[in-house]
């Protein structure tokens, strides 16, 4: 039965993680901010990666339709910019961390063909 070294185990983790660190923060460097973008009928939002909304922009032709329609649009349009969010911080982290990760953490990649994907 082979010996396990804890401390040479955790080690070796910490190193690992420690480059993984590196390479995705040149990554988020050369990507620029890592955000989500959506906008219909007069109605913009932005979202950081897991969906937190960072920018709301509401015409004034939007506002005619009234709360519950505006209400409606935010949500619709927040639940789009956040898959935008998790596709683009998959393509930035792929490179870094195992797809199974990536799953974990939210971040998935969208279908070329799904309405929301935004790939060049």
């Amino acid at each position: 039965m082979a010996e396990f070294d804890v401390g040479l185990e955790s080690a070796r983790i910490a190193d690992a993680a420690a480059r993984a660190g590196v390479e995705a923060g040149a990554r988020f460097s050369r990507s620029g901010p890592v955000v989500g973008k959506a906008e219909s009928h007069g109605v913009a939002v932005t979202v950081a990666p897991g969906g937190l909304l960072t920018g709301l922009t509401i015409s004034r032709s939007a506002l005619r339709s009234g709360p519950d329609a505006v209400a409606a649009l935010i949500t619709e349009l927040a639940g789009r910019a956040t898959r935008r969010a998790g596709d683009r911080m998959h393509e930035v982290l792929a490179p870094v961390l195992e797809e199974d990760q990536l799953s974990a953490l939210g971040y998935e990649r969208l279908a070329e063909d799904d309405p929301d994907a935004q790939h060049p």
